[in-house]
């Protein structure tokens, strides 16, 4: 037996530390980033990919955009939307580090 193995595989099974569930992320996100981040998966599990179609999506349940506050997805605005909030997190990564 890997010793390091089972520890790892024993962390992976603790629930006790929900602080830990989001350790890559260096802020909250806001209501309207989970809410997109929710639609998001709603709209993958459909088999759906394609940027424009789930830019259509997200526009037929009227999800709002977090940054540019538009319900008028297009596929521009989604990759805009996301790119920005990527960066977003990723400064905040870097202010606040690991575990935030």
């Amino acid at each position: 037996m890997d010793a390091f193995k089972d520890r790892l595989s024993e962390r992976a099974r603790d629930t006790s530390r929900p602080a830990l569930a989001h350790q890559c992320r260096g802020r909250a996100l806001h209501p309207r980033e989970s809410a997109l981040a929710e639609a998001l998966m709603e709209v993958y599990r459909t088999g759906t990919h394609d940027p424009a179609a789930v830019a259509a999506a997200l526009a037929a349940q009227g999800i709002v955009a977090p940054l540019s506050g538009r319900t008028d997805w297009t596929g521009a605005l989604l990759a805009e939307e996301l790119a920005a909030i990527n960066a977003d997190l990723d400064a905040a990564y870097a202010e606040h580090g690991y575990g935030a």
